[in-house]
């Protein structure tokens, strides 16, 4: 008996049954449309942040610049939900195609577009494409593969989030310069076609057992989970960068998004099928991968968005060398993600998951212990282990929640632990950002000489034109960005905590795990 012995699962608990697995032999040309896919909505999170420059010069519209980026996330992460629903309803080809598609007429929006308000309107358009991407593409891949081969698809798409994070910023940089920027957009043409054409000609959706009804879809659900979202997101991205977070704005946005939760969970309990069913926080063991996988974005706030700066500005690196610092993270996170299945197998999802997120709370705790200034491979070391250490947390879970339900609930509830991380990051980009800026405040209120003394932005600015700072002022301002990192390293701890806190008190010592080579089979008593 292999340690897949979580417990036994039972074909009872799954809406309408499971349909039989894809053939093995007709799982490559679809694994390829999967991986290309994946690279769509990967690498448009960050091809575009190296040619904001030419697009600035070229639309101006500098002050709302940010919105490129916090416009995708928003659309990206309202939609996942109700895609996740959509495909357990309607299928997954239909939901893919579908998000190809609007991806597709985005990105060629993008491309044409005329001013600043175009370009981010249309960056919204493309976002509602990549939700359907990011969580239909996750649940095929757990459809395609029995439990104990899922590991092999997970690693793989796990190696394509970590390529675009390396390739993404110098890919659109080099577009940007050689081509123009606009084909940061249209390169994702010939992408996106050829994976319509892998999906539609080679994915031929098992056959399910069909509904008793028509099937109904809760429009005001999906509406109300919209518009919730929309609201938190914007006040947690605007927040202290557009406005002050006490400032009229903001109270507006945090209470309509507060009404809107209300009115959400009002309409979802009096919907025959909801887009979030109360199912997702009722089992304890997709509630703890939900929260755990929040407190997985919160924390990765801090290598993501402040190593970099903390690179540059305390160590004196340029940008493509702090770029290295970060992307040798990217580098052991599908290692070890790919090497998970080795330890889960032995031990169990849980306690796997336990183990790695005890690892990375003591690499993170590890951080402010680092030298001032300190060396360049000292926080790239801690990277290196914080990668290993995240690649056997984050995949186990999925993996792991992924096999305790059946075809029928999978899309929803891979999108609703998607949504809990993509919610975490947004979380923690404000409230990292608070505590940042707030040390800095502290740190610079009795700085000697002239210099900044508002915000990290600001600070690392001045730092990267030295000539006009004394050695004493860029000494107190390197202090200053290293203490402030310091503090969200240990905000990101804190993370870690709250998430191992979750797997200890609400995660079951086995998952109940519905193993079957052919889905729809008997459960397998004989699995971790």
């Amino acid at each position: 008996m292999s340690v897949f012995d979580e417990a036994p699962g039972t074909d009872a608990a799954i809406p309408g049954g499971a349909p039989d697995a894809v053939p093995a032999r007709g799982r490559g040309p679809v694994v390829a449309a999967l991986m290309m896919g994946m690279a769509l909505a990967a690498l448009d999170g960050t091809i575009v942040s190296t040619a904001v420059p030419q697009i600035v010069g070229d639309l101006g519209g500098f002050a709302v610049f940010s919105w490129l980026f916090s416009g995708y996330l928003l659309a990206v992460t309202v939609t996942l939900p109700v895609y996740g629903k959509l495909s357990d309803t309607f299928g997954r080809k239909p939901v893919l195609i579908a998000g190809v598609i609007v991806f597709l007429t985005g990105s060629v929006l993008c491309a044409f577009a005329w001013n600043m308000a175009a370009l981010i309107a249309f960056r919204i358009v493309q976002g509602l494409g990549g939700g359907a991407l990011q969580g239909t593409i996750q649940t095929i891949a757990a459809d395609l593969y029995p439990l104990k081969e899922r590991p092999r698809i997970q690693a793989r798409l796990s190696t394509v989030w970590a390529a675009s994070a390396v390739a993404g910023p110098a890919l659109g940089g080099l577009l940007a310069e050689s081509a123009g920027w606009r084909w940061i957009f249209l390169i994702n043409v010939p992408v996106g076609m050829i994976t319509l054409y892998l999906v539609g000609r080679y994915f031929a959706e098992p056959t399910r057992t069909a509904p008793a009804g028509r099937p109904r879809v809760d429009w005001a659900g999906a509406l109300c989970v919209f518009a919730t979202g929309a609201l938190l997101l914007t006040a947690l991205v605007q927040g202290g960068v557009a406005w002050a977070w006490f400032s009229p704005p903001s109270l507006a946005l945090f209470a309509g998004s507060a009404g809107c939760a209300a009115l959400t969970v009002y309409v979802e309990r009096r919907a025959a099928e909801p887009v979030i069913p109360g199912w997702v926080w009722r089992r304890r063991n997709i509630a703890a991968v939900n929260l755990a996988l929040g407190g997985l974005g919160l924390l990765m706030v801090a290598p993501t968005v402040f190593l970099p700066t903390y690179a540059q500005s305390v160590l004196g690196l340029n940008p493509t060398a702090a770029g290295f610092v970060l992307s040798v993270m990217t580098l052991s996170w599908p290692l070890s993600a790919a090497l998970s299945s080795r330890l889960y197998t032995r031990i169990g999802f849980r306690d796997t998951a336990i183990t790695a997120i005890t690892l990375a709370l003591l690499i993170l705790l590890a951080f402010p212990l680092l030298p001032f200034p300190g060396r360049a491979w000292q926080p790239a070391l801690l990277m290196l282990l914080l990668g290993g250490a995240l690649g056997l947390f984050q995949l186990p879970l999925i993996v792991g929640v992924q096999s305790t339900v059946g075809w029928s609930e999978r899309g929803t509830t891979t999108a609703s632990v998607l949504f809990c991380r993509q919610v975490g990051q947004s979380v923690g980009a404000a409230l990292f950002g608070a505590v940042a800026n707030a040390t800095l405040a502290a740190r610079l209120a009795h700085a000697p000489g002239p210099g900044p003394t508002g915000d990290l932005d600001s600070v690392a600015h001045a730092l990267r034109h030295p000539a006009d700072l004394s050695a004493e002022a860029a000494d107190v301002l390197r202090r200053a960005v290293a203490s402030a990192v310091d503090h969200v390293y240990l905000g990101a701890a804190l993370a870690a905590t709250l998430s191992l806190l979750a797997l200890l008190t609400l995660a079951p010592r086995r998952f109940p795990t519905l193993d079957h080579p052919a889905q729809g089979s008997a459960p397998n008593p004989d699995r971790a």
